[in-house]
């Protein structure tokens, strides 16, 4: 008997430790390829639309409503919600419902004895049935624990909030983003069919000097030396192309348009130069308010008051308040269902040992708080001024840019008409177009980052560049949000 006995327990622990060993098994590859389908069908789904030429407050829209990071600060947000929906049910009195089944082996009997002699004085008997149902509901409620629960669910509450801040700044450094791509797509538009035509031109330069070489006409090391020009000047027509061929794909990525999308651009409207009708005082001022790093470290100096104010709670009493419902199947009871209720004070005296330090903790995080805001704020204070240095330079920058890509346009014009005239050579004229395609780039990319460091001014204030409403979720509306919030700027309304 005691050998089968220690069988029993040694299969029962074999089974109990093969069950804790646990393994993972791998991803099966048609799993994975059928999560990319999934997953390519999700991410452009439901988007309107490409019908007309892409302005510039139309990608903002797009890359507002549709762009995958923005989606994800949406999504933080909600769950952010839902954190502080579950945090005010902590709020709420402690309520426990339990029922089942008792039963044993034997009658649960006693007896008596007699204090003074030792002697049994009653014998053996039961006031409980060997199998019996029961049942309890409960509920305690803690003045305490309240107090210290709602602190939480408030500061719950601040979290949602800074949730919201840094969507803000995504929203900020997306539309920052699509207006940089935006303009050296334009840029891009406006110069690679040039720079498509001379390439093809200095190509057939190239073919028309090696057919003369090999037919040993000229000066063979002028003739190699004029391929050698041709060659560098492709060079440099192919580095211009591709730092331009990339504008349109970071522009329908921060879109969120599949990759290989023809975007076509609305008409160019002209270098129109972007003016500052602000006092940089009052932008300082609008900053320090506006910009979402510094109010997230507003609702984080709140938390961190918070969090003192707890540390004082928990150095309380609380006062425990408890009802209940019972019963009981057990046939020797002359109730059988009961309520019971009663009020009691609890108190943990180690935490008055402990508050103390507690709350000092909680001080000292509350300036901590109080000293990265006030380091935020002048890092702030000069991301500021940077950026309106930068504007002013940017202003400087195109306008010598435009000054020098018109008179290399004058230039080339001459050079036309000598060769026709048979003046000079196709290598000065195509020198000569290669200085002004490279101009025009030079303009065309200053005027971008002119545009760019104009937004990024107002960035840089923390101007929320969406009102607090709009007339509904579309693209077209959105735009048109967008568009007249920009027109508020440029017309010194903050």
């Amino acid at each position: 008997m005691k050998k089968s006995q220690t069988l029993f327990v040694v299969s029962l622990l074999t089974l109990a430790i093969s069950g804790c060993a646990v393994t993972s098994q791998p991803i099966d590859r048609s799993a994975s390829e059928q999560r990319a389908q999934q997953d390519l069908a999700t991410m452009f789904k439901d988007q309107e639309p490409l019908s007309a030429p892409l302005t510039l407050h139309e990608a903002m829209a797009r890359a507002v409503k549709y762009n995958l990071e923005a989606r994800l600060k949406v999504m933080e947000e909600a769950m952010a919600q839902r954190q502080v929906d579950l945090a005010t049910f902590d709020m709420l009195p402690r309520m426990a419902l339990s029922a089942g089944y008792a039963g044993r082996n034997n009658v649960s009997a006693s007896s008596s004895q007699s204090v003074n002699t030792g002697t049994q004085s009653l014998e053996p008997s039961t006031s409980q049935d060997r199998d019996r149902g029961v049942a309890d509901l409960t509920m305690v409620w803690n003045v305490l624990d309240f107090g210290v629960a709602y602190v939480s669910a408030k500061q719950q509450g601040d979290q949602r909030l800074i949730v919201q801040e840094r969507r803000r700044k995504v929203v900020h450094t997306i539309i920052q983003d699509v207006r940089s791509a935006y303009w050296r797509a334009v840029a891009a538009d406006r110069l690679l069919t040039q720079i498509d035509s001379l390439m093809a031109r200095v190509a057939q330069a190239r073919d028309n000097s090696q057919r003369l070489s090999e037919q040993r006409i000229g000066d063979p090391i002028q003739a190699l030396s004029y391929q050698r020009a041709l060659i560098e000047a492709t060079r440099q027509l192919e580095e211009q192309r591709r730092a331009l061929s990339l504008a349109k794909t970071e522009l329908a990525t921060l879109i969120n348009l599949p990759l290989g999308t023809q975007v076509e651009l609305a008409p160019d409207a002209g270098y129109q130069m972007p003016e500052l009708k602000v006092e940089l005082g009052t932008l300082e001022q609008e900053a320090l308010a506006s910009r979402p790093e510094l109010r997230e470290q507003d609702y984080q100096a709140r938390i961190s008051a918070a969090e003192t104010r707890k540390a004082m709670l928990r150095l309380l009493p609380g006062l425990e308040f408890s009802a209940g419902g019972h019963y009981d199947s057990n046939s020797f009871l002359v109730n059988q269902s009961w309520a019971d209720y009663g009020v009691k004070v609890t108190w943990n005296l180690f935490n008055v040992l402990s508050a103390p330090a507690a709350i000092d903790v909680a001080k000292a995080g509350q300036e901590v708080a109080d000293a990265r805001r006030q380091a935020m704020s002048m890092a702030i204070l000069a991301q500021l001024h940077v950026a309106n240095a930068n504007f002013r330079e940017a202003q400087r920058q195109f306008q010598t840019s435009q000054q020098l890509a018109g008179l290399d346009g004058q230039i080339v014009e001459q050079l036309r008409n000598r060769y026709q005239a048979q003046g000079i050579g196709e290598l000065e004229l195509i020198q000569g177009e290669l200085n002004t395609l490279q101009a025009d780039l030079r303009r065309d990319l200053a005027y971008a980052e002119l545009r760019n460091s104009y937004g990024q001014l107002f960035a840089s204030v923390g101007l929320d560049p969406l009102p607090e409403s709009i007339a509904s979720d579309s693209v077209a509306d959105i735009a048109a949000a967008l568009s007249s919030r920009e027109a508020q700027w440029q017309a010194g309304q903050l």
